[in-house]
């Protein structure tokens, strides 16, 4: 009967199919790797199919094992859910607070939604880093913050629950005294663009190994902070993309211009989504909770 299915028969399920094999599925479960067989036979006896095919060296997920096994995910996550919450509903005010937050997010609007949460709870210390492109999502996988600020949609994992605050614009900027700044009256194509450098932000995650977003020019000048990407910008070094709260005021006062293309979006600016995470299996506190909720209002003001 389905009824005599077990969580840790689903448990185990999940880990070998990680894992890879039966013995190491056992070691992370610090078990036998008998008990862990037989975990495994009784759950497929209880579903009446087989979820591994045990011909070869190793075993490896059956048709039926391969698509029971994103129910059993699911199934585990809730269960998750429910037990971080369960902590959180006796669990007093935290210590510390920790956030993550994407470099593309006005870290100013970090700090105005901090300072509320400090008026109401003036005993929790605060734990800031910034990070880039898959820092956040790695901060909070690694369980290193209890709360991040992630922006676009490159980066998903279904442990981790988000929220959307706001849309970023981002801006294809060059200084006004470079070539490409100089022929502001043009509408230059990606040829022309590849025949300059690009400057690129570097991720410090592993996420993104072989791949690049928005890189148009073999040229890359990459580095790894915004801050120096905006002075290489400003410089005249190259050209990239980068928040317009950034660069507001350089484009008020001439220092930088939009990128004179329709390659890179219209008026050369595009919108991200903004988005307040945290690990669905970790409870929030009440000063992790203050925060978002006036984070997100922040953002609905504008």
């Amino acid at each position: 009967m389905l009824d005599a299915l077990t969580l840790d028969q689903m448990r185990t399920f999940v880990t070998v199919a990680e894992s890879g094999s039966f013995r190491a599925g056992a070691a992370r479960l610090s078990r036998v790797q008998s008990a862990v067989s037989h975990a495994i036979a009784n759950l497929e006896s209880e579903l009446g199919v087989a979820l591994f095919d045990r011909s070869g060296h190793r075993p490896v997920l059956t048709p039926e094992g391969q698509a029971l096994l994103a129910n059993a995910r699911d199934i585990l996550l809730r269960v998750d859910a429910m037990r971080a919450r369960a902590r959180g509903l006796g669990e007093g005010i935290e210590l510390e607070l920790s956030l993550i937050v994407d470099t593309l997010f006005p870290i100013e609007t970090i700090g105005l939604a901090l300072n509320e949460m400090r008026t109401i709870y003036p005993t929790v210390s605060i734990r800031l880093a910034v990070s880039p492109l898959g820092g956040p999502l790695d901060g909070l996988v690694e369980r290193r913050f209890t709360l991040g600020i992630m922006v676009g949609e490159d980066f998903r994992d279904p442990a981790i629950a988000r929220q959307a605050l706001a849309t970023v614009q981002l801006v294809a900027v060059v200084a006004a005294h470079h070539p490409l700044g100089l022929a502001r009256d043009g509408a230059l194509e990606n040829a022309e663009l590849a025949d300059h450098l690009q400057i690129v932000q570097s991720d410090p995650s592993q996420r993104t190994v072989g791949r690049d977003f928005g890189v148009l020019s073999p040229q890359t000048c990459r580095v790894s902070s915004q801050d120096t990407k905006h002075a290489m910008i400003r410089a005249g070094l190259g050209w990239g993309r980068l928040p317009l709260w950034q660069v507001q005021r350089d484009l008020d006062e001439g220092r930088l211009v939009r990128m004179p293309t329709a390659a890179l979006g219209r008026n050369s600016q595009v919108g991200a989504e903004c988005y307040l995470t945290h690990r669905i299996d970790e409870p929030l506190g009440p000063a992790a909770r203050v925060f978002g909720e006036a984070l997100a209002r922040l953002c609905a003001a504008g």
